[in-house]
């Protein structure tokens, strides 16, 4: 938005938000049309200038923020959502919750780290722009499988948050998995590589949702390409439950001894737990058990997720 639709939308919106004049006397007070005025509160909406909180008593969301807060040492947001929701309908509302909190929290000079995935492309969508500067958008693991380089996928994603919020994008040309651990250490000393890995080492954000095995809206990772047969074997027998950044972790949060992890061109559990603020986005319940994973493992500082999610959560660790 330009500097000076900005600021007359911030006016418009002061004057009808905080001094409940009607549309019609902003648009005396401005010297414009009342359609003008509307166009100019939609835009202070839009682009997180308004943003409107409904306090509804029989509302659950609070309490289940706080259980889970507690619980977790995690920041929550639990987005309402009608049991009637498909999956589909259900991520595209997180999706939006989602970009709305990102927003607020992207500053200028920052390095925001974002996975590629179903829930990231949903939430890449629903971004509204930011004026920020000297940021960067670096690509958290590899696209490329058997099947495709997976450069359009996650470049799509990757551009929607760099032209949201004006930064440069840093594409990490590598596959998810390497076929040898071998060829992950031989590419991870090319300075090309390199060159993305220390950018990855200064992340202020990163961004990324949680693929999981059994989840009823197949996790891309796992319905993409990605892994043969035999992978998914061995994810089996090391009792996987999920994913973030293509590195698989087991119900209690560990790990080691996975050996997909090893080819795989996520950053380190060990490393991702350094970055300041991690944004964890979620929706539906059928990815419950890579949800609790990942938190055990303390990937998180903030937590998206839908409101049957949230109680599922709640339900399963037998929270108060």
């Amino acid at each position: 938005m330009p500097r000076s639709r900005h600021a007359e939308a911030l006016r418009a919106a002061q004057l009808y938000y905080l001094q409940d004049l009607t549309m019609d006397a902003i648009a005396r007070e401005l010297r414009t049309s009342r359609s003008t005025v509307s166009r100019l509160l939609s835009s202070a909406r839009d682009s997180g200038l308004v943003q409107i909180q409904i306090r509804n008593p029989m509302d659950t969301g609070p309490e289940l923020e706080g259980m889970i807060r507690s619980a977790y040492k995690v920041d929550v947001h639990v987005v309402p959502v009608l049991d009637t929701l498909n999956e589909a309908e259900t991520l595209d509302r997180v999706a939006m919750q989602a970009a709305r909190t990102i927003g607020p929290l992207v500053d200028s000079n920052a390095i925001i780290g974002v996975a590629w995935g179903s829930t990231l492309s949903a939430v890449s969508r629903h971004l509204t722009r930011k004026i920020t500067h000297d940021s960067v958008i670096v690509q958290l693991n590899g696209a490329g499988n058997m099947q495709t380089t997976g450069i359009t996928y996650a470049s799509d994603i990757m551009r929607r948050f760099g032209i949201a919020y004006g930064a440069r994008v840093e594409q990490f040309p590598v596959p998810a998995f390497f076929d040898h651990a071998a060829t992950k250490t031989a590419m991870w000393n090319e300075r090309s590589v390199q060159r993305i890995l220390e950018l990855q080492s200064r992340m202020s954000i990163a961004i990324f949702g949680v693929g999981s095995v059994d989840a009823d809206y197949p996790s891309h990772v796992y319905a993409g390409g990605y892994l043969d047969e035999n992978d998914l074997d061995v994810l089996a027998n090391s009792d996987v439950v999920g994913d973030v950044a293509t590195v698989f972790f087991r119900a209690d949060g560990s790990s080691h001894g996975i050996t997909l992890n090893e080819r795989s061109t996520g950053p380190a559990f060990s490393q991702l737990r350094q970055v300041r603020r991690r944004i964890c986005v979620v929706s539906g319940a059928s990815k419950i058990n890579g949800l609790r994973g990942a938190l055990t493992a303390g990937l998180a500082t903030d937590l998206i997720l839908d409101e049957a999610t949230a109680r599922r959560l709640v339900s399963l660790d037998g929270l108060p």
